[in-house]
């Protein structure tokens, strides 16, 4: 069973860095991004990398299912890839041409609730059906723009779902998670590990929206998986970094009654390279705390007790309240 992943990760590196490499002519062409109120680059920079990584990610699952037999998973993948091909879509149109913020919600929202709906499960089963999903959804959506938010330093995404993705197919190893979503993380990992040799600082291709986004509604249907087969903790404390500085950093825009739709350089991140620290400092401090999310959540799956999933929580919100404080300050 391990076995399948395991060939997944190379087999989508490969690819991932095949594609990179035959359409970066055409990124280079006809997908420059230019530099903006949120741009961390100075000179235009082509984007769209993240039809490779959507591409490998399809590719990879597809042939180990195709070879392995896809047996239940199938009308659950099937799903899933359909999901991932709309958000794609709605990415590469709005790296071309920026689309209402409306029209993007409102796709994000029925691909997500039919991600939900699908997966089925219960969360909460202490909470109305009706509240738990459109709970699930509204979280789900959350998930989707946070990744797209937090994506605006080269390696920054690497860096996130690198150790995210690396946790889950160990603990999907270890029996915490289906074979469907082992496998899908590890495609996930080889393709984002295909990806960055070409976002390294400074970055020569960027994911797009049309990365950020598909890589979002895998990342939120992962972790929903997760939550569903009992590691609701878990699946909080791996993005916990994401979480905690996209959504604060959108009540500080809120409360000084800034337009919270408008890209800007207020992230933690973003105010981490202002103040004096390097991209590659920023990112090895976020690789590192990521990583040490993953040992917490680790801690709640194979020690489920009260006092661990407490300590964990609180060594967990301890670690990404340091490194927010250390962003927010002058190097």
């Amino acid at each position: 069973m391990f076995l399948a992943p395991l060939v997944a990760v190379p087999l989508a590196a490969g690819v991932s860095a095949g594609l990179i490499l035959a359409l970066r002519p055409l990124l280079q062409r006809y997908a420059l991004a230019r530099p903006n109120a949120r741009s961390s680059h100075t000179v235009p920079t082509p984007q769209g990398g993240g039809i490779a990584i959507v591409g490998a990610v399809l590719a990879s699952v597809g042939a180990v299912l195709a070879v392995r037999g896809a047996g239940y998973d199938a009308l659950e993948a099937l799903i899933l890839a359909h999901a991932v091909v709309a958000l794609t879509v709605l990415g590469a149109v709005d790296d071309l041409r920026p689309l209402p913020a409306t029209l993007r919600l409102g796709v994000q929202a029925l691909v997500v609730a039919g991600l939900v709906f699908a997966v089925g499960g219960r969360l909460a089963p202490g909470l109305p059906f009706a509240v738990e999903r459109a709970g699930a959804i509204l979280a789900g959506v959350w998930f989707v723009n946070l990744v797209n938010f937090m994506d605006g330093l080269d390696w920054m995404s690497v860096a996130e779902f690198v150790p995210l993705t690396a946790a889950l197919v160990f603990l999907g190893a270890a029996g915490g998670l289906p074979f469907l979503p082992m496998l899908v993380a590890a495609a996930l990992l080889g393709a984002l590990l295909g990806f960055a040799p070409f976002n390294r600082p400074v970055a020569k291709l960027f994911l797009g929206d049309v990365g950020s986004l598909p890589i979002g509604l895998l990342g939120a249907w992962l972790l929903h998986r997760l939550a569903v087969e009992g590691g609701l903790v878990a699946a909080l404390l791996l993005p916990l970094y994401y979480l905690a500085d996209a959504t604060l950093t959108l009540i500080r825009r809120a409360a000084r009654r800034e337009p919270v739709w408008q890209a800007h350089r207020s992230h933690f991140y973003q105010r981490a390279t202002d103040n004096g620290l390097t991209v590659p400092g920023v990112i090895r401090r976020v690789f590192l705390l990521n990583v040490a999310l993953a040992l917490l959540a680790g801690a709640t799956l194979f020690w489920p007790s009260w006092p661990v999933t407490v300590l964990a929580c609180g060594a967990g919100a301890a670690l990404v309240a340091g490194i927010l404080h250390g962003f927010a300050r002058p190097a």
